[in-house]
């Protein structure tokens, strides 16, 4: 419908510039939004105010002119002038309803598109230290980036998902001494126990297997525990394999997978750091100071420079980054989203400044990034800060095993990424209409409920029937509910383009208001075929665009509840 109403205003810019009452080079971008008082129609144009300057007359006047030269369409019950110069349509019933029909016959194929025309692009989230188990902040990384991807996917690209492993550095060395001190029976409370030693119980459960020389199965890696408390290194990829198979099945029990899994070290490994500090200096970009090794990062963008090489030879965690994303944009990914949490806000000047003085051809402002706010976990109103696993925060798991996977996902990717977020346990465990996952749910599942009630009593849904009469769907809570699951194909392209998955969470709400608001005020089980197969298809029609939703959402679509 929105398409139909552009349409017939480009026809009617078109013939005003022949009858010379536009310039013949205006070349408007025709917007058409729905309007929020249906008093004024069920679309609406502010066009007669953007060309009203370059017409040299006053808006309504325009907009007089506009509506009289709109084409003739069926599509189209009436069109009115609203205060200075906006132009409202009213969409007749029968094309208003045709929406059903689109849905239906798309089925899980609504709302997607081939806007991406199969472009590659990387989407790189969660990326944890292998440490630990997966904090909830990692959790809200994981949720938006996996709705970005799905987003991405369902709109036309050839989405890559990555996980970069920092599986290098100090915080590595402090894991291996952590579980060594374990394994030599050690505990938090000795004075030996390492300054920056990891204290969460997981570390317990580490030390005894290997201790037990039990042999780990991750990813990419099956390692077998030398049982030495004296051997560090063994020690170290033991613990390193341990926690990335516990990060494993964290991420499986949440319902994110990867493509790719990305180690640091590789990097030291196959001489892609040097090869990137090489480059920087021959291109004439960096300088000694102090010992160390600096980046005149100051002429790409950045408010000071930076150390990428350590007085005592190590390299800053800087460094391993530019040399990572160049591999990156070696591997082809044109389009890079990285989805990382605010902590990581001072890295995205200094890394963009590093890859342009490679001078590789990557263009300024490359790679894009989505940065996440804190989580704060409560219940019953008070902050919940320790898990006794891990030690000293929330993780993924508690969540997941206090409220399920289906609410833990939408409520971290239902608000915007860069809003610190509040998860409340009991309302995510509730069963009301508080409860944004359970309403959105709870709507797929009562039209569910609706049409095994119609076969109960013997009043099986007519699909023929139904597309015939679909002009019978009269009433405002009907043309809400329509209206709303038209917009469903630009939710998913615009939240795509702008990263922003929250988008569809928010959709799927306002639709869920405007059926369970249309289920109560209009009655489906009447006796005339014709009007109740029509409720019936505009029923499925909903349930399908809420399916569609939720799976964008990585949100199941429950039958019952």
């Amino acid at each position: 419908m929105k398409e139909t109403i552009i349409s017939l205003l480009e026809n009617a810019v078109d013939t005003l510039k022949q009858q010379g009452t536009l310039p013949a080079d205006a070349a408007p971008t025709v917007k058409v939004d729905p309007t929020k008082d249906k008093a004024h129609g069920d679309y609406a144009t502010n066009l007669a105010l953007m060309l009203a300057k370059p017409a040299g007359k006053k808006p309504r006047e325009l907009a007089e002119a506009l509506v009289a030269a709109l084409p003739q369409s069926d599509a189209v019950e009436k069109v009115e002038i609203a205060g200075p110069g906006f132009i409202n349509f009213f969409a007749a019933a029968d094309a208003a309803a045709q929406i059903v029909r689109q849905v239906l016959d798309a089925g899980d194929t609504f709302g997607r598109s081939l806007v991406g025309r199969g472009r590659k692009v990387q989407v790189e989230f969660v990326s944890a230290n292998p440490t630990g188990p997966l904090h909830v902040g990692h959790g809200r990384g994981a949720a938006i980036g996996d709705c970005i991807s799905r987003l991405l996917e369902a709109t036309g690209f050839d989405v890559t998902r990555e996980f970069y492993y920092n599986d290098a550095g100090a915080q590595i060395a402090n894991l291996a001494l952590s579980v060594q001190a374990r394994a030599k029976g050690l505990t938090p409370d000795d004075d030996a126990w390492p300054e920056d030693g990891y204290r969460g119980d997981y570390i317990i459960e580490v030390a005894n297997d290997y201790l037990a020389g039990e042999t780990v199965h991750a990813d990419d890696r099956h390692v077998t525990a030398k049982a030495d408390p004296d051997d560090l290194d063994a020690i170290r990829d033991f613990a390193v394999a341990w926690l990335r198979r516990e990060q494993d099945l964290d991420l499986k029990a949440f319902g994110v997978s990867f493509d790719v899994y990305f180690l640091e070290s590789s990097l030291y490994r196959e001489g892609k750091v040097e090869e990137a500090v090489e480059r920087l200096i021959a291109g004439g970009h960096t300088y000694e100071q102090d010992g160390a090794l600096w980046l005149r990062t100051t002429d790409f963008g950045d408010d000071k420079d930076r150390v990428m090489r350590k007085s005592d030879g190590s390299y800053t965690y800087f460094l391993p980054d530019v040399a990572y994303h160049l591999n990156k944009w070696q591997r082809g990914f044109t389009t890079v989203i990285n989805e990382q949490g605010a902590d990581h806000h001072s890295t995205v000047t200094r890394v963009r400044a590093g890859l342009q003085a490679l001078e590789a051809g990557i263009p300024q402002g490359w790679p894009d990034y989505v940065l996440h706010q804190m989580v704060m976990v409560t219940r019953s109103g008070v902050e919940v800060k320790l898990s006794k696993r891990a030690g000293s925060y929330v993780t993924v798991r508690d969540l997941i095993d206090e409220v399920g996977r289906d609410a833990t996902r939408f409520f971290l990717a239902a608000r915007r990424a860069d809003s610190q977020l509040t998860f409340d346990i009991d309302l995510a465990r509730s069963q009301s209409n508080d409860n944004p996952v359970y309403y959105v749910q709870y709507a797929h599942a009562r039209v569910c409920s609706m049409l095994r009630k119609a076969e109960a009593q013997g009043l099986n849904f007519d699909h023929d029937l139904a597309m015939v009469s679909l002009g019978r769907l009269a009433e405002d809570q009907e043309k809400a509910v329509m209206n709303r699951l038209a917009r469903f194909p630009e939710v998913v392209d615009h939240a795509a383009a702008s990263r922003e998955p929250q988008q569809v969470a928010q959709y799927l709400l306002d639709l869920a208001a405007e059926f369970h608001s249309c289920y109560n005020a209009v009655k489906v089980m009447v006796e005339d075929d014709e009007l109740r197969n029509a409720r019936l298809a505009l029923g499925l029609a909903t349930r399908q665009v809420l399916r569609n939703g939720l799976d964008l959402l990585g949100v199941s679509a429950p039958e019952e509840m």
